[in-house]
């Protein structure tokens, strides 16, 4: 008779009910947080003095920004990207942005003897066999995997070396199907947008990350595609390590530079007033390499890298920008993308009616809930798809009762369309905290024009007299402001 391994059966039942402890760790919290936020709702209400009750707005988002912080640090996995799709200037209460910008790079490491264990499974040889040297203590840890620095052996340059975390993707999906039925309930309740086909498509775009082969090959599709279509680098690619990639580890070249998120503390170690001119440029170019290269990729191509949080972004010499991190990557179908470059076109154009039309052009299923329906629809379309905050709007409150979201709500939105509505927004995250506002529509204008052009949307005298008309306002103003 074969004998009982007590610790191997109490390990069995763990590893079967992590999901369900883990369910309940979410649900708990997130009820603790939301239920505090409409207590406090009521209880803010009754309070006349608008200093007094900002005051008190601030103290409440501080309170819930601890709470969240340690829900996503503690719980990790998903709610790490959760951490910094919320926690955006632009977004984010400025309490919950103080806080979660933090995570980022700061996921909990996987121990270097279980590292060295993936690394020799995957590449089916020694670390020794493989490596002249290997760096155990990691650059960075995120969500799904970590980074080390290594160097090949024969070779004299360094090597960055990304190790998927083990049976992170089970933790994750239990993860996303909690966020998809708190989605719901939200959009019901508070948000009228539809949230529900957004966590839809992050569990599709999450599952294609787990496959570093195809992050590798994405890689060098946007490596090429940029160099092909620019006389100089607009943004630096990192070149894939052809024999160091299998599905749980990428080696690429190590790219030198420092995290965006620590641009002001460089600027001033330099010896530079980061309010001056100088550091005005600098951070200008830097946006503006970024603008332009997603521009480039979503509007000219429709294969687009769609993660460019503050972590996966590198400022290089020159103020050069490097983009990092390949694992969330889309591609547009090519309707969605003329219908894309359309809208563009209507913000860049202030044209409510046209981007009226392209929002129903793209599926997305809208509800007036206001008189000025047009004006409205036409602001919703800029808060999602353009950099630039609308007039008089300091920064985005989904929960105000005079956001556009509570005055128009969205009932459904393509999933594909998600990756873009994000980018935009990432992007605009970053444009915030580097004190420069400014519109990507407007920049995106010449190649939304063109794909519009060459798919034969856009006439040829149209096209033209769009270019003319476009190089006399260019003489006398600029989109870029402080």
């Amino acid at each position: 008779m074969p004998s009982f391994d007590l610790k191997e059966f109490q390990e069995n039942i763990s590893i079967q009910l992590r999901p369900l402890q883990r369910s309940l760790q979410f649900w708990a919290r997130a009820a603790d947080i939301y239920t505090g936020y409409k207590v406090f709702q009521l209880r803010v209400s009754f309070e006349k003095d608008v200093e007094k009750a900002e005051a008190m707005w601030e103290r409440q988002h501080e309170h819930a920004a601890d709470k969240i912080y340690s829900m996503c640090y503690d719980m990790g996995g998903f709610f790490l990207k959760v951490a910094q799709v919320i926690g955006k200037p632009d977004l984010a209460p400025a309490a919950w942005v103080r806080r979660l910008v933090t995570l980022c790079d700061q996921a909990p490491g996987t121990p270097s003897n279980v590292v060295r264990v993936v690394l020799e499974n995957e590449l089916g040889k020694t670390v020794d066999d493989v490596f002249e040297r290997f760096d155990w203590d990691p650059i960075g840890s995120a969500s799904i995997a970590q980074v080390h620095r290594a160097r090949l052996k024969g070779d004299k340059k360094d090597v960055v070396v990304k190790v998927q975390h083990p049976g992170v993707q089970d933790l994750m999906m239990t993860d996303l199907r909690n966020l998809q039925a708190f989605a719901l309930y939200v959009q019901k309740t508070d948000i009228k947008f539809d949230l529900y086909s957004v966590c839809k498509e992050m569990e599709k775009q999450i599952v294609y990350e787990f496959d570093f082969t195809r992050e590798a090959d994405a890689m060098d599709r946007i490596r090429s595609f940029l160099s092909e279509n620019n006389k100089k680098t607009v943004v630096k690619v990192p070149r894939v390590i052809k024999d160091v990639v299998s599905r749980r580890v990428l080696a690429m070249e190590y790219i030198d530079g420092i995290p965006i998120l620590n641009l002001k503390d460089e600027i001033i170690k330099r010896g530079i007033n980061p309010d001056g001119k100088l550091a005005a440029a600098a951070k200008q170019n830097i946006l503006k390499s970024l603008t332009l290269a997603y521009g480039q990729m979503i509007l000219k191509s429709g294969f687009f890298h769609a993660d460019p949080h503050p972590g996966n972004i590198l400022i290089c010499k020159h103020s050069e920008v490097a983009l990092l991190d390949y694992g969330q990557v889309k591609e547009l179908p090519n309707p969605l993308r003329l219908g894309y470059a359309n809208l563009v076109l209507a913000i860049a154009d202030n044209d409510q009616i046209r981007a009226s039309e392209g929002l129903r052009e793209l599926g997305i299923d809208t509800l007036s809930l206001c008189e000025d329906e047009r004006t409205e629809l036409f602001k919703l379309a800029q808060v999602m798809f353009d950099t630039k905050l609308p007039p008089g709007v300091a920064v985005l409150q989904p929960f105000a009762e005079d956001s556009s979201i509570k005055k128009i709500a969205v009932q459904a939105f393509p999933e594909e369309l998600f990756s873009v509505l994000r980018t935009v927004h990432l992007l605009r995250g970053l444009s915030v905290g580097l004190g420069v506002n400014y519109s990507c529509a407007e920049e995106w204008r010449p190649l939304a024009e063109e794909a519009l052009y060459f798919s034969g949307r856009l006439k040829d005298e149209d096209f033209k007299s769009r270019n003319r008309r476009r190089h006399r306002f260019s003489r006398r103003s600029s989109g870029w402001s402080k």
